[in-house]
């Protein structure tokens, strides 16, 4: 009885360690992006802010990774559009399934946060891939008055096998009242993850969303999938 005692302790403790939080404070580019995007990932599911919260932080933003993402391509963005206006986090969901019970998620997560932080005027989602399905699904659900700014990168918002097949995704017909959506497209022909398909995924039509296109190349490397959200990074606080 003893040891299984002390097994069930060692669970216990093993557990707590490996859902330390993340500070957005210990993330560098001089240092692996890499490693800083496992320890995104290494989150359990939730939304996790990724530093102190504070009074003078009017906007929320939320970045919300694709499928089976490795994190790193979120870590210049995150420093990048940071500043002592924003509140930064990080939304960690289960990419594996479909995005309603998710979608469900944020918006409670959403929920407890304005509550907690009453100077919040603003939300700013990021969602990249799958994750700009997630987001832009969101809209559908928002009933605050407070602003919400939707930024859906290189997402299938067509729809994708399974994700039309199984979890009878539609997208949005038209954008909300209180809400913009941006819609950034790659060139399909550049982008790794839709290249090989004979249709561009990213093509839908959203009455009022702002389409804007992706050029082919950033900072001297092809643009494709995954510097997507760096660009678009640069191109919200104008330095493109």
């Amino acid at each position: 009885m003893k040891s299984a005692a002390y097994l069930a302790i060692f669970f216990i403790l093993f557990s707590c360690g490996e859902n330390k939080e993340v500070n957005l404070k210990e993330f560098s580019l001089a240092d692996d992006v890499f490693e800083s995007g496992k320890d995104l990932m290494s989150l359990p599911f939730g939304l996790h802010e990724l530093e102190n919260v504070g009074s003078l932080q009017e906007t929320l933003i939320i970045a919300v990774h694709g499928s089976n993402s490795r994190g790193y391509e979120w870590i210049y963005p995150l420093i990048s559009l940071n500043d002592s206006d924003n509140l930064m986090a990080f939304f960690r969901w289960d990419d594996g399934s479909c995005p309603d019970p998710s979608i469900r998620s944020l918006y409670q997560e959403i929920d407890r946060q304005l509550l907690q932080s009453e100077n919040i005027k603003n939300i700013i989602l990021l969602g990249h891939s799958y994750g700009g399905i997630l987001v832009t699904s969101f809209m559908k659900e928002w009933q605050y008055s407070i602003p919400l700014e939707i930024h859906s990168i290189a997402a299938p918002l067509k729809g994708m096998g399974p994700i039309s097949a199984m979890c009878g995704y539609e997208a949005p017909k038209i954008v909300k009242s209180n809400t913009s959506l941006y819609q950034w497209r790659t060139i399909k022909e550049l982008d790794g993850a839709f290249r090989d398909l004979d249709y561009d995924p990213q093509v839908v039509q959203i009455k009022d969303s702002k389409i804007i296109r992706l050029p082919e190349t950033y900072k001297g490397n092809k643009l494709g999938h995954n510097w997507s959200i760096s660009w678009v990074a640069d191109e919200i606080l104008g330095i493109n």
